[in-house]
Parts: structure tokens; sequence; C-alpha cells
């Protein structure tokens, strides 16, 4: 599904983004400097909630891990860029269509995605995937699925570690574009429970005073997230990325930024 979505909407956003790359001022988050000295603004897609990673905070301002870990990584190297905030499946349709020249939204880095193209940095964060009900729910275990509707976001690894366990398990899915509707879906009662990445989904339940709890027991083993590209012409980012990230884990900035929205 999510290689179709990402296909259909390739189309419809030439159009809209074919202006993005030439400019530094119009973005919504861009640095100054320029590693390859012929002025090129690259343009990195995001999603447009996934707290902590992107989310718009209360002055509307794109803030989060991967938007701090690419202002960072953007000074040490010495490049301008300007990030998107598309979501998703837009993002990932961005840069198969050359209208983004690369992406980081909470990507996991897996065999499947690379297979189908997608090319990864190194791993900035490791995540696992689990299982969320209603505050006041009486499931306790995958056990308690059979029958039932579970949410999940399409095209990410929640979406894929729930569709490992369906069969089993018996239960059915429901898919939804972004994470704050699936967990409506859950304190509504369209689904009984949802799979999400583990640090967005504490993160979201605190901040969002959430009426839902995370569930022991039920985390698969995680990956790494991971800067992409889906163009080999684009490498040179990729290696800037993977150095600078190196250098900031280094020199304690990286532990700066993820204590700052995890604690």
């Amino acid at each position: 599904m999510k290689k179709i979505i990402s296909l259909l909407m390739a189309a419809s956003l030439a159009l809209g983004l074919a202006a993005c790359g030439g400019n530094s001022s119009g973005g919504d988050s861009n640095a100054s400097g320029d590693a390859s000295g012929d002025g090129k603004t690259w343009v990195i897609a995001s999603d447009t909630v996934f707290k902590p990673f992107e989310y718009t905070d209360a002055s509307g301002n794109f803030v989060g891990i991967d938007v701090d870990i690419v202002a960072a990584i953007a000074e040490d190297q010495g490049f301008a860029y300007e990030i998107k905030p598309l979501g998703w499946d837009a993002a990932i349709a961005a840069c198969q269509a050359g209208q983004a020249d690369g992406m980081i939204a909470g990507a996991s880095i897996t065999d499947e995605r690379k297979e189908s193209g997608w090319i990864f940095s190194d791993g900035y964060y490791q995540a696992t995937q689990t299982m969320t009900v209603a505050a006041d729910s009486d499931i306790t275990g995958f056990e308690d699925l059979s029958g039932k509707t579970v949410a999940v976001k399409t095209g990410t690894q929640g979406a894929a570690y729930a569709e490992s366990l369906m069969d089993q398990y018996g239960f059915k899915l429901t898919y939804f574009e972004d994470s704050p509707t699936m967990y409506q879906a859950v304190l509504g009662g369209q689904a009984v429970a949802c799979f999400e990445d583990t640090p967005i989904m504490a993160s979201s339940i605190k901040d969002g005073n959430l009426a839902l709890k995370i569930l022991e027991d039920t985390a698969n083993e995680g990956a790494p997230y991971g800067f992409a590209i889906f163009n080999a012409d684009n490498q040179e980012l990729i290696d800037m990325f993977n150095a600078g990230l190196a250098n900031i884990k280094e020199n304690g900035k990286y532990d700066e930024i993820i204590a700052k929205y995890l604690g």
C-alpha cells in the first residue's frame, strides 16, 4: 500500500514542489553554508506530526529531534538546507519524484526499504515498536485481540509489526495517515489498540495527557532510524549526514538534542 500511495502522490507533488530546491529563505528551516560551493540548498522532506521527532510547537515553529539533528549536522558540515514538512507518504513521493533530495521522518532502516530503493545513512536513533490500548482497557496482550480491530499508520514499522501478528492472533487492521488520528481511533473506540514507535507513543501520551497506556512485553526488537535518499546522485548528502552525525555524537551535541526532547 505504501508504494502505491507514494507513486500516486508523486505526480501531484511535482508541480507544487518544483521550485523548492533553490531558495533557502522560503523554507521551514534552513542553515547557512555551502559544502559544495555551488550555492545548492538541499531540500529535505519530513513528516508533519511524529512527536518528538518532528511536530509544530505552540508558537507555530516546526521542531523536534529530527529537525535539531539536521540543523546541527548542517552547521557542522557547512551546507544549506530547507525542511519541508509534507507528511509521511508525501515525503516519500517527493523524494521519488526528485522534488526533494532526502527525507528525515523517523524512518526505520529495513532490508525491505533498501530493496525498494531507499538509500540510508548510518542509524541515528534506535527505536522499537509496541502496542498501546486505552487506559481503562482490559486487553493485556496480543491474545486478547482476536476478532477485534487494531489501528496502524500507513507504511510504518508499527504497521509492519502489526501485520506480522494479525494472522496469528486473529485481529484486523484499519489504516490511518497520521499518528494523532490513529490515537483518536483508540480513544474513541473505533479500534481497541494501535501499534506505534515506542518513544513516539510515550511522548504523545505524556505531552497530550492521553488516556492511553503502553502494554508491557509487546515491543519488538526494533531498528535504527535513518536519514534517506532515493537517488544515488545525492550520495553527497548521505556522506555529509554520516560525517556530521559522527561529529555531533563525539562533541556531545547529539546527547543534548536527545535530552532536550526525551529527558
